[in-house]
């Protein structure tokens, strides 16, 4: 038997809600309307749970979180409305069946109680993105037990598999669970919208809605890398870790609403499951992909990126660097600053590299970066032997850098930029996702120097790169 009831996707604009709308809540109508009939479907469902998943809690890198205790609270008081909270009951037999189902799926998942995430600098308290979907569940009069889910960072197959560790979970105690995924579409829909207008915007909620209405999950999950990046959304992958939830089943999907008022696209819609399709059972074939892009991408690797690869996993199996190579490609032989790129499951894993040269020839800045990219980037834990397999590549070798005076000499997509200040200094490498202006090249620039983004009075340089891949 099934015991997953509903799926949802739910936006989370505090706007839709009457205390902060206020006057504006004309402008959100058909959301605020479909909020109410969508809430009252889950309503009728009769969860006796609802696992929630928001994207603007305390996001990790390697890791889902949920939230452990016998409660969980938090109220819209950043958006000037203490009054509007939500305090909802723990499944703590469901929250601990959900990690160890995910345990068996290999899918990182911690729960952290209130002390825990204090001590990492984490917020306890619910975030707007589980409030304002957890509001109209409230306001539809639905009593049940909650729990609370932060996404990850991870891959698209370890997030639909944690989906599918929730529907296992559900069946394990014979619990009649509603999986509901929070998050907003495009936030580029329009020139005035929050992140910028991006024409991807348009075109990625039109995939989103089109493909959910047809269940076309695996679609979904296999939208272009650059269309997401360039739709500047937060809804993505809480959707796909509800999708999951809907593993091996059939289901019939519901669009209550969708508009873009604000340049950010609001879609409300749910899933009613009706009974097991093994042709929908969608966990292997995304494992069996992965594993070919992967073949297929070493099997066209360049040899500057075959070095970096056999430099690190040469070192984590015998601890030893690797001996630089005989007969190596001549323009490996002369010296250059170098950038190292590891990438897991598109993520990045770690990038180390060098402005001017630090060794003898380039191969060898190679080896010693690609090392130090794996072991001793400080944004990573080090990567450990048994990841070697699902790890990418990208080598960027460095030309001589020049001083610009002027802004109009920068294009992000061609030139890299270094910004100094005294002792400070910060590198960007060109052609970067989400880096599309100069300004945020600069911003960013300037940040990893730990000069203030606003401080005008820095030099800056650019260059170019030999990208390998």
């Amino acid at each position: 038997m099934n015991n997953i009831v509903y799926v949802g996707l739910s936006p989370h604009p505090p706007i839709i809600i009457p205390a902060i709308g206020k006057e504006e809540l004309t402008k959100v109508e058909a959301t605020v309307t479909g909020m109410k009939k969508w809430a009252d479907e889950v309503r009728r469902a009769e969860p006796d749970a609802i696992v929630l998943i928001s994207p603007h809690g305390t996001v990790f890198s390697d890791a889902i979180t949920i939230r452990k205790g016998e409660r969980v609270q938090g109220n819209l008081a950043d958006f000037g409305a203490p009054q509007v909270k939500a305090d909802w009951p723990v499944d703590l037999n469901l929250l601990e069946a959900i990690g160890l189902m995910a345990y068996r799926e290999q899918v990182n998942v911690v729960s952290l109680d209130r002390e825990e995430m204090q001590r990492l600098g984490a917020k306890w308290e619910l975030d707007h993105g589980a409030i304002v979907p957890l509001w109209y569940l409230q306001e539809a009069g639905l009593d049940c037990a909650l729990v609370s889910v932060n996404m990850g960072l991870l891959a698209v197959e370890e997030l639909y598999a944690f989906g599918l560790a929730v529907q296992r979970a559900a069946g394990l105690l014979g619990r009649r669970v509603a999986v509901i995924a929070s998050g907003d579409l495009s936030h580029r829909l329009t020139p005035d919208a929050p992140s910028g207008f991006a024409p991807e915007g348009k075109e990625f909620d039109r995939r989103i809605k089109e493909n959910l209405e047809l269940l076309q999950i695996e679609e979904i999950l296999r939208l272009p890398e650059e269309l997401v990046e360039k739709a500047g959304e937060c809804g993505l992958r809480p959707l796909i870790m509800a999708l999951g939830a809907l593993d091996g089943l059939d289901a019939q999907c519901e669009i209550f609403s969708y508009e873009g008022p604000f340049g950010v696209g609001y879609l409300v819609c749910g899933f009613k499951p009706q009974g097991p399709n093994p042709e929908r059972e969608l966990l292997e074939k995304l494992i069996d992909r992965r594993e070919e892009e992967i073949a297929a991408r070493r099997a066209r690797e360049s040899y500057p990126v075959k070095l970096a690869r056999r430099s690190l996993e040469y070192y984590l199996r015998n601890g030893e660097i690797l001996d630089k190579p005989k007969d190596l490609p001549p323009e490996l032989e002369k010296a250059a600053g170098v950038f190292v790129s590891i990438k897991k499951h598109g993520q990045l894993r770690g990038c180390i590299g060098t402005t001017e040269p630090t060794q003898p020839t380039i191969a060898e800045e190679i080896i010693h970066n690609a090392i130090a990219a794996g072991t001793r980037d400080p944004r990573f834990w080090p990567v450990e032997e048994e990841e070697l397999s699902q790890l990418l590549y990208s080598v960027d070798i460095l030309n001589p850098a020049e001083r610009v005076n002027s802004l109009a000499d920068l294009d992000p997509r061609q030139y890299g930029v270094i910004v100094r200040k005294g002792r400070s200094s910060g590198l960007l490498l060109p052609d970067l996702p989400g880096v599309d202006t100069v300004e945020e090249q600069l911003r960013i620039a300037k940040q990893k120097a730990g000069i203030n983004p606003m401080d005008q009075d820095v030099e800056i340089w650019r260059f170019t790169v030999t990208r390998y891949l």
